[in-house]
């Protein structure tokens, strides 16, 4: 007999997610279950159905071959472990929650990979535009030097933990279910320490600090990480250790700001050099740059130099540095410029159209706007 389609027996659409996939298999299971149903072939069936179709779709690799090429792309076998242990794997997942479970199965050790870590550096424009190598100090865990790693007092050991029996798990009763999840005494270890290590207190391990030194590659820019593998918290009952990622800010410039490859920065201009234009010194990062100024700047204008940027980790070029013209307003005038500027000013108002014709264009379309 053909069998029934995963989505059908489950009773969801194509596209549910992984909550309503179990919450549907949850629904089902309870309803079918043989313990509810004793003498009733037609709800183990059914049981059996629900199973088959949750293990199929929880999981999403087989979800995705199942979704392609039907029953033929997953094997109908997979995942059907009969009896009650494969019975208790499959609801350890979905009531794992409720009755306090989430451990691994099978009784093994929980050995878990460490966590991973991020350090916040801060470098400056000129070292992240040429690359540099620093060293940084982080605190980590390390094995406790007293007991040798194991937790215990000298001269003491670690002891079989006597509530799983050294399984690391143990089975819990609820009903009609029966549940594995990591055993609370030895959190999963299947030992348990009965007199303490008194420098670590039990824990194989103390805090230390360490220096590590960090190769930062030019063109680096802000929040670009480096990741120094193994480097991170060290794995619980030998698993690996996590990775440290070393999180690049870079500190305010004095007097660039950088977009990417590019470098931005104001220039400010006299009033008598953006009128007769000149030859004026302009910081770069390789040093002092000259920059001719065409007569008659306006402020606002911004005189590119190529090649004068940074390049970036995954760029195959330098970028420009943007000099914007910001006019400076002169201050703590003498009496002789005061004089000289209002002379100045009483001979352009002569033929304004010529000397500002910006400011004899604004004031036309203030004229037209008031209806003058």
């Amino acid at each position: 007999m053909a069998k029934r389609d995963y989505y059908e027996i489950l009773g969801i659409n194509r596209d549910a997610s992984d909550e309503d996939i179990k919450k549907a298999y949850r629904r089902l299971a309870m309803k079918h279950h043989p313990d509810r149903n004793p003498d009733n072939p037609k709800s183990e069936e059914q049981f059996k159905e629900a199973k088959e179709a949750y293990e199929i779709l929880s999981d999403a690799q087989k979800r995705a071959a199942y979704d392609q090429y039907g029953h033929a792309g997953v094997d109908p076998q997979a995942g059907m472990g009969g009896g009650a242990g494969g019975f208790a794997d499959a609801f350890s997942d979905i009531f794992g929650d409720i009755f306090g479970g989430g451990g691994q199965r099978g009784g093994r050790s929980n050995v878990y990979r460490g966590a991973d870590l991020r350090y916040n550096l801060e470098v400056t424009l000129e070292d992240a535009a040429r690359g540099t190598e620093t060293r940084i100090r982080i605190p980590t865990m390390a094995e406790c030097e007293t007991c040798s790693g194991s937790g215990a007092k000298k001269g003491s050991e670690p002891k079989t933990c006597p509530t799983c029996g050294g399984h690391g798990q143990v089975r819990m009763q609820q009903g009609f279910f029966s549940i594995q999840q990591t055993c609370p005494k030895c959190h999963g270890t299947g030992r348990y320490i009965p007199d303490p290590c008194g420098t670590c207190h039990g824990s194989g391990r103390i805090k230390q600090h360490k220096t590590l030194s960090v190769k930062i590659p030019s063109g680096i820019d802000e929040g670009d990480r480096i990741r120094l593998s193994g480097e991170g918290e060290p794995g619980v009952n030998g698993g690996p250790p996590g990775d440290l990622y070393v999180q690049i800010h870079l500190k305010a410039h004095a007097v660039f700001q950088r977009d990417h490859d590019d470098l931005h920065c104001e220039m400010p201009l006299s009033f008598a050099t953006a009128a007769l234009g000149g030859e004026i010194e302009i910081p770069t990062l390789d040093g002092v740059a000259k920059l001719k100024v065409p007569a008659e700047t306006q402020t606002g204008k911004v005189f590119r130099l190529r090649g004068k940027g940074i390049k970036g980790v995954r760029s195959a070029c330098l970028g420009e540095l943007l000099c914007v013209v910001v006019l400076e307003t002169p201050v703590s005038l003498t009496d002789r410029q005061k004089e000289l500027l209002q002379e100045f000013e009483e001979i352009s108002k002569g033929n304004a159209q010529r000397h500002s014709p910006r400011a004899q264009s604004w004031l036309d379309r203030v004229r037209d706007f008031f209806g003058s």
